[in-house]
């Protein structure tokens, strides 16, 4: 069989995290016998300069025509000027709405050779294991009216939080089947004390959770989870929230792994793995590392590709069921680390760090 993979490196430090990803699907396919096909398009501040439009109609269809996307990141001083509707970042919010890519799934893990690199304790984190589902395509990212505007006694922004009763039940739906994969607890975060959709949220969540009767459900105010995400991290299992919410405490979670750059993440529509020999009627799932292009850091071969490589596992894992590919990525990345070895944003002594290339070497060499 052939998978056929879009990659959309974008900006940054992307271009550089996502080579070393596909150095790593090469190897991968050359073990299991599997032939990838790999085809590239331009998203965000790249295909800004180069067509004037963040997502061009060329990577739309090539997206939809394609099994799975691999996303570098998006973004950079060089557009920050630039009017907000042809900003790289809507290039990615539109794929995801394009895509109907609703639930994103945020792993959290704390690899035992790297216990000590959090800043965080290592009594607090030693076995963590999170999945943070985080609603994508809805809230205050998305919905209307959302604008900005000058008055005779000043300016005047408004985003607006909107959620329907659709929208949160199929979050909550991913979100339960996810518990009970693993260890059947599921925090809900909301605002419940302030907000209405939260108000909504905490109501459906409620109602869903008769349905899956062997998942312990629980509800925390976001302010306390973020207090909690750091002080309690072992008491979660599976954390699941609105689109905003869910954006900030994920990012928090990168303390727990040391790094932004660790973490991987999957936008899915559902949990079925897509048998690319069939019909392709369901549209491709996205993945990418969760943090940004790092302009700071961009061509200087310092960035940390593990959250992109350990995302092409997710691919490999949620969209075509290839379990054991998935796991010898990840074991691959896990020897490595364990042997020692470093990019700049997780070593204790910079001098003894290795270049983004190096690791991507590395690892795909081990898989």
């Amino acid at each position: 069989m052939t998978y056929k993979i879009a990659v959309l490196q974008g900006d940054g430090v992307g271009p550089e995290v996502t080579s070393e990803s596909i150095k790593c699907l090469k190897a991968v396919g050359k073990k299991f016998n599997h032939v990838f096909d790999i085809e590239f398009g331009l998203v965000g501040g790249a295909a800004i300069d180069d067509t004037g439009n963040p997502l061009p109609a060329e990577t739309e269809i090539l997206c939809e025509k394609s099994d799975a996307i691999l996303f570098g990141a998006v973004g950079g001083p060089k557009w920050d000027n630039t009017n907000f509707d042809i900003r790289p970042e809507s290039g990615i919010l539109a794929i995801r709405k394009k895509l109907k890519v609703f639930a994103n799934l945020r792993p959290v893990k704390v690899f035992p050779s790297l216990i000590n690199s959090s800043p965080i304790k290592p009594k607090y984190i030693r076995g963590v294991d999170i999945l943070i589902v985080r609603e994508l395509t809805g809230g205050l990212y998305f919905a209307k009216p959302k604008k900005r505007w000058n008055t005779s006694i000043g300016k005047r922004g408004i985003d607006t939080l909107k959620y329907t009763e659709k929208e949160i039940e199929r979050i909550l739906n991913i979100a339960f089947k996810l518990a009970q994969q693993r260890q059947k607890k599921l925090t809900s975060v909301d605002k419940f004390n302030v907000l209405e959709t939260s108000r909504l949220w905490r109501e459906i969540a409620i109602e869903i959770g008769e349905n899956y009767p062997d998942v312990e459900l629980e509800h925390i105010l976001v302010d306390n989870m973020a207090m909690k995400l750091i002080s309690q991290p072992k008491s979660f299992d599976v954390i699941v929230s609105e689109n905003t919410f869910g954006d900030i405490i994920s990012d928090e979670a990168a303390i727990i792994s040391s790094s932004l750059g660790m973490l991987p993440s999957a936008s899915i529509s559902d949990l079925k793995t897509k048998n690319t020999s069939k019909s392709k009627s369901r549209l491709p799932f996205l993945y990418e590392p969760i943090h940004g292009s790092a302009p700071d850091i961009a061509g200087q071969n310092k960035a940390n590709p593990i959250g992109s490589i350990l995302s092409l596992a997710m691919m490999l894992n949620f969209s075509f069921g290839l379990y054991k590919e998935s796991q010898a990525i990840e074991k691959s990345v896990n020897k490595i680390l364990s042997q020692g070895f470093r990019t700049t944003d997780i070593a204790s002594n910079q001098k003894e760090s290795i270049s983004t290339s190096q690791m991507g070497e590395l690892i795909s060499s081990s898989i």
